[in-house]
């Protein structure tokens, strides 16, 4: 018997979506489904035998550690009237259904359907409340809002037809990705929160760089699917993201979780990736974000989470830092950073302009073109992770709070000095951080080919040895008319991090130089 006493629970408070209008209570027999993360219990630790299947042993050892857990969310289902449509213990998450009246009451809330502009969802305002003995090994519980999430973080130029573009393998060979290997034998995740791909612009794309397509799978989460959609800009991100990755990785398989644009989706995506048993990703790219003030508690935690168990599992997480600048789109005359490229497990990823001579970059600096530019900066939310303590991280233009650095690591991301794709059959000139998750996401993809294992979460080693990076020490995150921001300069900065990538260098640094075959 499950407490009948009911608490908040912690994490949980969401205010009303800006800007929407709400339209009406959501009909009581609507029915839905929901994500419950439960709390971790092992630390994000995984153990596992030399030659162990990592995936499967995560899965065994939290079907034990939170058997206690599922019996009493089971419990707390049957007495509310939801169903418990799957229970996965390797991702934390148990799946449960029931109608809007069944929901308001289980967790004590009210739903709306809401509008802004040509969207339509269900939200909620307030704060969350679970029977006193359930709440401590509860993390989040996703799915009851389905406002959008997250933005693609990527930019078409303003000036296709005299914008500098390049092939993404171009890109690649400007930073020196090695070619002796093609990331065969490993998988690349892509996160996708809309949009979708037409494999002929695929093969249009790698035609014209002279490669062999790569093999691209769609991957169903929570019921999204690969839905190209001419009027939306979506498009152009999942083609940014597989000819990116594709491009500097052309052996590598591209899978691509398709997730609707919701916080359940956006994390559900994460975490089938990550513990995805038959694509097996060794990489994941994510080009989708939000400024970190518009998360709830729970989701930041719970997505950080899943980063945590992707470095357990040795997988590397590359995150899109954003493309507004210091303030990354927020008017509140305050600086932020953008999540999840903030969470202390991603490898955040900003942006510069390059100028380029021949085959060569003969000068590179903070992209910022006035109104979007590099993301960077402080966090808010996350103290300072001890690979970062010796970085000498600047204090927060927000009142000199110390705080997690982002980003990580930086490349070419100016729509003007842009990447060439094809979307629709159309070529176009894109760039954004979008570009830069999936063009670390294919070098570590070809790291991963030749190294004894997963590079994985490398950040404490790239901290601490800064092996194989290129300093920019030129521009800033601010914007125009402002200055609220950050300056580039020696050492890691709040605009491109450590800097850019010499391939041939860290491939030699983490696999050393003998080719391998897969």
């Amino acid at each position: 018997m499950v407490s009948t006493r009911y608490v908040p629970l912690p994490g949980s408070t969401i205010v009303a979506p800006a800007g929407a209008t709400r339209v009406a209570a959501a009909p009581s027999n609507e029915t839905m489904e929901i994500s419950v993360y439960l709390q971790p219990r092992d630390g994000g630790a995984v153990n596992v035998t030399p030659t162990g299947n990592p995936r499967a042993d995560l899965s065994s050892q939290r079907a034990i550690l939170h058997a206690p857990d599922i019996d009493l969310l089971t419990a707390f289902a049957q007495q509310t009237g939801l169903t418990v449509v799957s229970v996965e213990p390797a991702r934390r998450l148990i799946k449960l259904s029931g109608t809007v009246a069944q929901m308001e009451a289980a967790f004590k809330t009210q739903l709306h359907h809401y509008q802004s502009g040509g969207r339509h969802f269900r939200a909620r305002t307030g704060t969350l409340c679970l029977p006193d003995d359930v709440v401590p090994v509860v993390e989040s519980v996703l799915g009851l809002d389905t406002r959008p999430a997250a933005q693609p973080r990527f930019q078409k130029s303003a000036n296709a037809a005299s914008a500098n573009s390049y092939p993404p393998n171009q890109v690649g060979a400007f930073y020196n990705f090695p070619t002796s290997v093609t990331g065969a034998g490993q998988c690349i995740a892509l996160i996708e929160l809309g949009g979708g791909f037409i494999t002929s612009d695929t093969d249009s794309s790698f035609g014209a760089m002279g490669l062999t397509p790569p093999s691209v799978l769609a991957v169903s989460v929570d019921g999204g699917a690969n839905t190209p959609t001419p009027d939306d800009g979506s498009d152009a991100e999942v083609a940014l993201d597989i000819q990116v990755a594709g491009g500097v990785a052309p052996g590598a398989t591209i899978a691509v979780y398709f997730a609707p644009n919701t916080t359940a989706g956006f994390v559900d995506a994460v975490t089938q990736a990550a513990h995805d048993a038959t694509n097996k990703p060794s990489v994941i790219s994510i080009s989708w974000g939000s400024a970190e003030s518009n998360w709830t508690a729970q989701t930041l935690q719970s997505m950080t989470s899943a980063f945590q168990d992707a470095a357990s599992l040795g997988i590397s997480v590359f995150v899109a830092a954003g493309d507004n600048l210091a303030t990354d789109g927020v008017t509140d005359g305050a600086a932020h950073v953008d999540f999840p490229a903030s969470s202390p497990w991603a490898i955040g990823c900003g942006g510069t302009a390059i100028t380029v001579s021949g085959t060569a970059i003969t000068d590179e600096q903070v992209w910022n073109d006035g109104t979007s530019g590099t993301g960077g900066g402080i966090s808010d939310n996350f103290t300072v992770p001890s690979f970062q303590e010796n970085a000498h991280l600047p204090p927060s233009v927000n009142a000199g709070r110390t705080g997690r650095g982002v980003p990580d690591v930086a490349g070419d991301a100016s729509p003007e000095t842009g990447y060439s794709i094809v979307v629709r059959g159309q070529q176009e000139v894109v760039g954004g951080t979008s570009a830069v998750a999936p063009l670390w996401a294919g070098l570590a993809a070809l790291i991963n080919q030749q190294a004894a294992k997963p590079i994985g979460f490398f950040l404490p080693t790239l901290y601490g040895e800064s092996v194989a990076m290129r300093d920019i020490t030129k521009g800033s995150n601010i914007p125009s008319g402002s200055t609220i921001g950050y300056n580039a300069g020696p050492g890691w900065d709040a605009c491109t991090g450590l800097g850019v990538p010499d391939g041939a260098a860290l491939l030699a640094a983490f696999a050393g130089t003998a080719t391998t075959s897969d």
